[in-house]
């Protein structure tokens, strides 16, 4: 069923007080998972170029059809490939990972090409994008939808490959600002 709003009703205010600094320091007590999200984009260069984001913000959506949400950056370089390409991927990374994340969240980091110099990947055979070896799970996806929501913009995906290997690893997790192991 379809829910409306009366037209006398009024959009809920942004609230009052909440800066920046107080909402970056009240969502860092949330834990969750860290990712490697990558796309191939085949117009640059005679090859092409990969790049890779860090990603914090990503989860399952849908397990029918499989849907999984990642938000990035508006403007950023992977949000103006994911609105050109919509194939891309997911590795989901282990604890001995940290190197990969910090390395592809660095802010004014220099090219995408040598940072992916010397991490072990294969491309995705639905994506052509890479995907790291040693991840706990590797998804390749394709683009749904796009929601632009505030500074960044969600990207709804459908799942078309799922591959988690067997590994004794524990998940790389971000809580209070850090990276982390479980346990």
């Amino acid at each position: 069923m379809l829910q409306t709003t009366s037209p006398h009703a009024s959009a809920i205010p942004h609230a009052e007080g909440v800066s920046a600094d107080d909402f970056r320091a009240a969502l860092a007590r949330l834990a969750a998972g860290v990712v490697l999200v990558t796309a191939h984009d085949p117009e640059h260069g005679p090859r092409g170029e990969d790049i890779g984001m860090t990603a914090t913000a990503f989860l399952s959506v849908s397990l029918d059809p499989p849907l999984v949400m990642v938000s990035v950056r508006n403007d950023s370089r992977m949000d103006d490939l994911l609105e050109r390409r919509p194939v891309w991927a997911v590795s989901v990374l282990s604890e001995s990972q940290r190197h990969i994340a910090g390395r592809f969240a660095m802010k004014g980091r220099i090219s995408d090409r040598l940072l992916f110099e010397d991490i072990p990947y294969e491309r995705g055979e639905a994506s052509d994008a890479p995907l790291v070896r040693g991840a706990l799970a590797t998804l390749e996806c394709r683009t749904e939808q796009r929601v632009v929501a505030g500074d960044h913009t969600l990207v709804i995906g459908r799942v078309l490959t799922a591959m988690a290997p067997s590994t004794e690893s524990g998940p790389l997790t971000y809580f209070r600002g850090r990276y982390r192991q479980l346990g």
